[in-house]
């Protein structure tokens, strides 16, 4: 939301369709409620919605999905990429981060298929990857990011946007013991605030690699939001 603010044209993506999250719907009525939910989210910040790909539980790295994912990524040529944390509680969630990150780097490579066809680009493309929840990876180690978003503008519209997702509430309440959803987020938001050591609410995210993907100086998150960047200090 920032971003757009910034001027940014946002593009929104589920890689799965959430047909495993109810226990009460069948996978293609909650798979139905999904997408609509999603749409309505991405409608909320004024972001292009793009339509998943598999199931859930389903993300894996592999050729085929690899290459529905390219293909999303030629489609939309990104300047900048926001991505799952390369480690996390979940498989979906590190799958999705390899397939998008291998899909940002084949997207001038003529002799990678995508499917649906589309013409390779040759922009920058700088990749950012977001905490993991609880900012500690699968085995609990913490991870701290490399910088930090004041979000505190935007939390209720953050808010606003995941009140979309009404279908997710019921299902962390069941399957994770979230409770409100909302005030998960808001708290997740406020944890990383604390790591800041100067925002109420904090998204923290980390630069990937340079190579293959942009020069090594690149860092257009910062450029674009530089009045609520602040940097990691590795003493807090």
């Amino acid at each position: 939301m920032l971003l757009k603010d910034a001027g940014c044209e946002l593009h929104y993506m589920n890689i799965a369709n959430g047909c495993c999250g109810s226990a009460e719907l069948d996978a293609e009525t909650i798979a139905r409620v999904r997408r609509e939910e999603a749409r309505q989210a991405a409608q909320s910040i004024g972001a292009t919605f793009h339509e998943s790909l598999v199931a859930d539980l389903s993300i894996f790295y592999d050729r085929e999905t690899l290459a529905r994912v390219a293909s999303v990524i030629r489609e939309v040529a990104p300047d900048i990429l926001l991505v799952h944390s390369p480690q996390d509680y979940m498989e979906d969630h590190m799958n999705a981060c390899r397939l998008a990150v291998t899909a940002a780097f084949s997207r001038g490579m003529p002799n990678f298929p995508v499917v649906p066809t589309r013409p390779v680009t040759d922009q920058d493309v700088v990749i950012y990857h977001a905490q993991p929840h609880g900012n500690c990876d699968g085995l609990r180690n913490p991870v701290l990011p490399d910088l930090f978003v004041d979000i505190g503008t935007k939390i209720d519209e953050k808010a606003n946007m995941l009140a979309c997702h009404e279908s997710q509430r019921v299902w962390l309440d069941q399957s994770q013991g979230m409770g409100s959803y909302l005030e998960t987020m808001k708290e997740l938001c406020r944890s990383v605030g604390d790591l800041s050591g100067r925002c109420e609410y904090a998204e923290g995210w980390r630069k990937h690699s340079h190579l293959g993907f942009c020069n090594e100086a690149a860092d257009p998150l910062s450029d674009k939001l530089k009045e609520f960047i602040h940097r990691c200090d590795s003493s807090v």
